[in-house]
């Protein structure tokens, strides 16, 4: 985003956490100028968001400020998490600042999955509020989908007019397939991948029950998964493995260079979205899903309504949670290598044509260029 604004002529400075070895200010090849500060250490349960959320908003703002002084802005768009930025544009409405706020998770949703709503209902009463302030205050509130847009219009009351949806789309300048990887490539038959992050909504648990039903139910031995990404289930999902007798079929990577990630995805054969139904992943866009796609990969995954919306015949649908059938789509597609092709061309074209970052791009702009329309 902060690219494509770049490009359209605006001058942008970013705000955000700092990389491992990075300095506090950086000037990109493009000529952005990032601010950046040192990321917060993880915390567990509430108490740990609550930290979490007090000192990066602590440190956007403190941010805000010193950019604000330096160099000044005429616009701040901000995204979640954390829920509590609103409290930064707040600041600087008053001297005409419009606030752009891109609403990239449900956070009462999110916390519902990992807490329950009744052990924290508290908080998660505290986060629909915040979430409606956020998008209330907004000049324009950018949308990752239509699902988001409807909660946006019927849960945070935001006019129509002031909600976008520019979806994650991927950048086809980096995703693109290149030479596989032999080693990976004599693991086996079927190579089978999942790139994501790996938390409890993840479902990356349904991913290794569904391996142990391809591999001990369905007799499935010449298959191999290579799961990318990381996350705080790790150390859960290593034991499930072993508990499952499937830790010669799988392989847990961590995360990876952009060129081993090329690599091994131009290796695989299939891409696995195992995230279950609820009321999280019901409603969002897998980024996973657009990567596989832009690969050429035929996918598997839960019938969840935005995979329609995405992948359309670019995938095959389990019932939801069933990892018995999760496992069957996964056979069917082993079998049938036509099959995989006319799938992975299916997801390719789609990318190309409706979904890739270009036609993100241009709706990015026209929230900008309605930023102005109010203002007149």
């Amino acid at each position: 985003e902060a690219e494509a604004l770049h490009e359209a002529g605006y001058q942008v400075t970013v705000a955000c956490p700092q990389p491992a070895g990075g300095r506090w200010r950086e000037v990109t090849p493009s000529g952005i100028v990032l601010y950046q500060f040192p990321a917060p250490i993880g915390g567990h349960g509430a108490l740990g968001y609550l930290w979490e959320y007090s000192y990066t908003t602590l440190m956007f703002l403190l941010l805000a400020l010193l950019i604000w002084c330096r160099e000044g802005f005429d616009i701040l768009h901000a995204h979640n998490p954390p829920d509590t930025l609103f409290v930064v544009p707040l600041l600087f409405k008053p001297f005409g600042v419009r606030f752009v706020y891109d609403h990239h998770d449900l956070a009462p949703e999110i916390f519902a999955l990992r807490f329950g709503a009744r052990r924290g209902a508290w908080l998660h009463k505290i986060l629909l509020l915040l979430e409606r302030i956020t998008c209330r205050l907004a000049d324009q509130v950018i949308a990752t989908n239509q699902s988001y847009r409807a909660i946006e219009l019927e849960r945070d009351h935001v006019p129509a007019g002031h909600v976008t949806i520019v979806r994650n789309g991927p950048d086809l300048n980096r995703l693109h397939l290149v030479p596989p990887d032999p080693m990976l490539r004599q693991r086996a038959r079927t190579i089978l991948c999942y790139v994501g992050i790996m938390g409890p909504q993840d479902g990356v648990d349904y991913l290794l029950r569904a391996l142990h039903e391809l591999v001990y139910t369905c007799n499935r031995r010449d298959i191999f998964c290579v799961c990318i990404g990381k996350g705080d289930t790790i150390p859960a999902l290593r034991a499930l493995a072993q508990e499952l007798r499937i830790e010669p079929y799988l392989w847990f990577t961590g995360w990876i260079p952009d060129a081993d990630l090329l690599c091994y995805l131009s290796t695989a054969d299939i891409g696995l979205d195992p995230d279950p139904s609820n009321p999280f992943n019901d409603r969002s866009t897998m980024i996973k899903m657009m990567e596989y796609m832009a690969m050429g990969k035929p996918i598997v995954a839960f019938d969840l309504p935005e995979h329609h919306i995405t992948a359309a015949d670019a995938a095959l649908y389990a019932q939801p949670n069933d990892v018995r059938d999760f496992a069957r789509q996964i056979a069917a597609l082993i079998d049938d290598s036509d099959r995989r092709r006319h799938m992975g061309g299916i997801g390719q074209q789609r990318i190309a044509q409706q979904f890739a970052w270009p036609y993100q791009a241009q709706q990015l702009l026209r929230a900008y260029a309605a930023l102005d329309s109010q203002r007149h």
